[in-house]
């Protein structure tokens, strides 16, 4: 009896001792990882004078709140926060319902060679992409569409291999016999789709809506290849109006910056147990 309470005891310590040490290093890593964000927010509440002293100090002597105000209107960032956002809820929308109509007929839909062109689809993620970027600014160009949205948007209805697979992988978890019921009682492929397979892969078009909004946020080369007019900026080009030819403005730089991450961060909160959720494909199958 004492050596089985003795052996349950040991175990018990040694699962402690190894679910502290595992708490520990997410702490430190998680520290280590919010060192530049934490760096980024001091920087932007300080002044110019206190940036360029050595050392530098992790907390502002007087925080500079008003970096924020005086940085924002700069620049026309609402305008340009307007065009990011009408850029990236449309690219968001195409992603998700076209991306996912794709991967519904590759799990669902059985046809000769579907296998083959899956694979196919999927070697396309071995292509760089700045391969590509020659070849598509010229038909953008030959299009007319420089200078305006257009280059941004329509590859978002054009497909992507990445989402698809990920869709793909969901809707696979998804039991046939759903379809199969209703086609029986003369539901077409589309409506099977809009019907069953968009609700019961919510939490995976959760993930496809973030990661694209993502892009589409925080994406600096398209605009800065295909925006030629002031008026047509995103907010990553308004923030090349702070890096001059001799300096930087680092404290209206990182001001606008952190102000810039925070709808990702705010829209990542908010769906986080979803993205939890998403993230695990076994879900696919739960109500």
């Amino acid at each position: 009896m004492n050596n089985e309470v003795k052996f349950y005891q040991t175990r018990r310590f040694k699962t402690k001792t190894k679910n502290t040490l595992v708490l520990a290093i997410l702490i430190l890593g998680s520290i280590v990882l919010l060192i530049p964000l934490w760096w980024m927010i001091s920087t932007s509440l300080k002044t110019p004078a206190e940036i360029a002293q050595h050392p530098p100090s992790l907390i502002p002597e007087s925080f500079q709140f008003s970096n924020y105000f005086e940085a924002w209107q700069t620049g026309a960032f609402t305008r340009w926060g307007l065009n990011t956002l009408f850029i990236s809820v449309i690219a968001t929308i195409g992603h998700v319902f076209v991306n996912s109509f794709v991967a519904y007929g590759f799990a669902k839909i059985k046809f000769k060679g579907r296998n083959a062109l899956f694979v196919i689809l999927l070697a396309t993620m071995l292509i760089p992409a700045f391969v590509t970027l020659v070849p598509q600014y010229i038909i953008f160009s030959k299009l007319g569409w420089v200078n305006t949205y257009l280059p941004l948007i329509a590859p978002a209805f054009l497909g992507s291999a990445f989402y698809i697979f990920l869709l793909r992988q969901f809707m696979l978890t998804i039991p046939d016999e759903l379809s199969e019921a209703a086609i029986m009682d003369g539901a077409s492929h589309f409506k099977i789709w809009w019907h069953i397979m968009l609700p019961l892969t919510k939490p995976a078009l959760i993930i496809v809506a973030l990661f694209a909004f993502n892009a589409a946020w925080n994406d600096l080369l398209g605009p800065l290849l295909y925006l030629n007019d002031e008026n047509l900026y995103t907010l990553q080009l308004g923030l090349q109006t702070f890096k001059g030819n001799v300096q930087v403005q680092w404290h209206y730089l990182m001001a606008m910056s952190f102000t810039v991450m925070l709808p990702t961060l705010i829209l990542f909160f908010i769906f986080q147990r979803h993205f939890i959720e998403g993230a695990n494909l076994s879900s696919g199958t739960k109500g």
